[in-house]
């Protein structure tokens, strides 16, 4: 062993500066791309969201009555204005429910009674499709699934609608 220094060559300092420098510019490349494939998954999830329909709780009767409701919706840097429509009515233990209108068939709008001889139910005009208060679909009718229905926030006697689930009533 001696104690004299080895001398770094010009090639060997070009090549640590040369990678030490690659090195830098590949991370400052790749932190951009890795932060935007993690961060959705790092971002706390909503527990969610409940939009106000403007109906106090106490004019909910047991005939379903059509509310409409619109929120803001953002999609990245596009906001927009989303227009929803539930069919909401008290059932025989007083609770809340608030149904879709879009007919499981083939997506088309279901009203209450909407037709002779379709009195106290959903009809689709579409193909007949008919539905029952609960949102049960009535067998022979083209529609294969009940209606589903809203997650319910009840705040200050207002209702509140969230997300679409399965329907839980049927």
């Amino acid at each position: 062993m001696s104690d004299k220094k080895q001398p770094v060559s010009r090639r060997q300092f070009l090549n640590y500066t040369l990678t030490g420098v690659g090195g830098f510019m590949a991370a400052a490349m790749l932190s951009p791309m890795v932060r935007m494939a993690v961060d959705p998954v790092l971002k706390p999830k909503e527990a969610g969201e409940f939009h106000a329909t403007g109906t106090e709780v106490a004019n909910i009767t047991k005939e379903p009555t059509r509310v409409d409701f619109s929120f803001e919706q953002k999609d990245a840097w596009y906001v927009s204005e989303v227009s929803k429509t539930a069919w909401v009515y008290k059932n025989e233990d007083g609770d809340v429910i608030a149904l879709s209108p879009i007919c499981k068939h083939l997506g088309c709008i279901v009203k209450w009674e909407g037709g002779s001889g379709h009195e106290n139910r959903y009809y689709c005009p579409c193909h007949g499709g008919l539905y029952e208060k609960s949102g049960e679909n009535v067998p022979g009718t083209p529609p294969l699934a009940p209606l589903d229905q809203y997650k319910i926030k009840i705040q200050d006697g207002m209702l509140y609608l969230g997300e679409i689930i399965p329907n839980k009533v049927v």
